[in-house]
């Protein structure tokens, strides 16, 4: 069993649980309170400094170690996440398309709903095929605030059209 390290990240959004192992990110989490002791390590640190960049508008994208646990099909989908421009958005349907598994959209919302590693792998940018926002882990108020906030930084003019 790997010795994990666990610490807390106050974003713009609420506490971010942040856990890790002594060389990977095993999670990041929104919580309602900070819960476990802090244990903290190098990579947890770097995961905060890089998660301010992020929230100051001074960084689009990660580049952190992570471990994902899951079946082959959910790492791949959790993988493919990243290849979502910073500031757009992508439907279940476009994600299980970018997968060469086209009718597996339904499957597609279910691995990203069982995403542990929030922002850094930016499930946030899927919605539904409608343009609706649909399920996050972290809240649909804080999916709005997220695509919101990439939208601005990214300097695009419209504002997302947004349907629950």
């Amino acid at each position: 069993m790997l010795k994990t390290f666990t610490s807390y990240y106050t974003s713009p959004i609420g506490a971010i649980e942040i856990s890790a192992t002594e060389k990977d990110i095993v999670s990041v989490l929104f919580v309602e309170s900070e819960t476990k002791a802090l244990s903290t390590n190098a990579v947890i640190e770097e995961c905060k400094k890089q998660l301010d960049e992020y929230f100051h508008g001074d960084r689009k994208d990660f580049s952190l170690p992570y471990i994902l646990l899951g079946t082959d099909f959910q790492k791949a989908t959790w993988n493919k996440l990243k290849s979502i421009e910073y500031g757009k958005t992508m439907s279940y349907a476009e994600l299980a398309e970018k997968l060469n598994s086209p009718k597996s959209a339904r499957a597609v919302g279910s691995m990203n709903g069982k995403n542990v590693i929030l922002i850094i792998l930016p499930c946030h940018r899927i919605i539904g095929q409608d343009g609706s926002l649909t399920g996050y882990a972290g809240g649909l108020w804080r999916k709005k605030w997220l695509l919101e906030h990439e939208r601005k930084v990214a300097g695009f003019e419209t504002q997302l059209l947004m349907r629950f």
